[in-house]
């Protein structure tokens, strides 16, 4: 992980300034709907896990984002190549809580990667891979704490190491380029791997 003093010094404005429409949802990406919650979830590379999200009813707005560094408005570039940003790539998820719990989401989230890897997911290694749940309330945090210890225990009976899924309160999203949203479904054929370890999470 990059130091605060070796970060890039990032930029005063966002990648993506202007109001952008999701092309599946057609809501706003910036938006959260009226009655609305968030979540921020980091499991891999955000490509596929956006799709995940956006697909589950009850989820009205997803966007793909960096989260948990020190680099203000960071370009992919940054991120991803430069690696010297210490955010990892996050979805924003916008749900309405009475079609879809945050738990149902959590079970998403870990059934479709393997949070025992650390810096990485299959071959995509780097910080920006880190599996990470940034909690926006004490009662997402609770569940989050819940639902780790529930998967770790389905993960041990499996024969899989520790978690290593960072839990902490949500830092700053930052919004990336319009490129990178919805990505597979500008680019159906697009590179979306798979890293889902087979266990499931159990009942909720």
């Amino acid at each position: 992980m990059v130091s605060a003093e070796r970060a890039f010094p990032g930029r005063a404005e966002p990648v993506l300034a202007t109001p952008t429409m999701h092309r599946v949802l057609g809501t706003e990406v910036h938006s959260t709907p009226a009655g609305c919650e968030e979540a921020y979830l980091a499991l891999g590379c955000f490509w596929g896990a956006e799709k995940l999200f956006w697909q589950l009813d009850g989820v009205r707005v997803t966007a793909a984002g960096y989260q948990g560094g020190f680099t203000p408005n960071p370009t992919y570039e940054e991120v991803c190549f430069a690696g010297r940003t210490g955010h990892a790539e996050t979805v924003r998820v916008v749900f309405d809580p009475s079609v879809v719990s945050y738990a149902d989401l959590l079970k998403v989230f870990f059934e479709n990667h393997d949070p025992t890897q650390g810096m990485r997911q299959g071959n995509d290694v780097g910080t920006q891979y880190r599996s990470a749940i940034f909690t926006t309330s004490p009662a997402q945090a609770e569940t989050a704490k819940v639902m780790k210890e529930r998967f770790a225990d389905a993960l041990a009976e499996k024969g899989f190491g520790e978690i290593t899924t960072e839990l902490v309160d949500a830092p700053e999203f930052f919004w990336a380029e319009d490129y990178h949203q919805q990505y597979l479904d500008a680019n159906p054929n697009g590179y979306c791997p798979v890293h889902s370890t087979g266990v499931k999470c159990g009942p909720i």
